[in-house]
């Protein structure tokens, strides 16, 4: 019996290392590995934003996060839209700036603490960046997360 005694702690350490590394092979330890699609209305509604009149969806809305939630989209509206569809979904947010848009060669963007908004909304920051495809055109990156 003492033999068992002994092994027990060892067949213990082992049988969690094995865990450990299956968590781990499997991309599931810290949630999900990478995005996921999700309704275009779900990623803006979540920023306290519905999607414009005239939009076109771009590519596809993602979703991604464990503890910190991250939605994306992409649309293309009328260029001409734009101030007043960002003045309407945020009224209390500071003016869109030209500079310092960060990543992308944005020509105008904005950065908004507790959108609020959409009854859906539940993210502590919003980053929109728009960038003036034509004179008509404009491509909007939308992204809205928690911290």
């Amino acid at each position: 019996m003492p033999a068992a005694v002994v092994a027990l702690p060892g067949l213990v350490v082992a049988g969690f290392v094995a865990l450990v590394v299956h968590w781990a092979a499997s991309g599931d330890l810290f949630g999900p590995s990478g995005p996921e699609p999700v309704a275009c209305a779900d990623a803006l509604h979540f920023g306290g934003a519905e999607l414009p009149d005239g939009a076109q969806v771009v590519g596809t809305c993602e979703v991604q996060g464990f503890q910190d939630i991250h939605y994306s989209a992409a649309f293309r509206m009328p260029r001409a839209d734009v101030g007043d569809w960002l003045a309407r979904t945020y009224p209390d947010a500071p003016a869109p700036e030209t500079e310092s848009c960060g990543l992308w060669d944005a020509d105008l963007c904005l950065d908004v603490a507790d959108p609020g908004g959409h009854p859906d909304a539940g993210a502590h920051a919003v980053q929109v960046s728009v960038e003036y495809e034509s004179a008509g055109t404009a491509l909007v990156r939308f992204s809205t997360f928690t911290l």
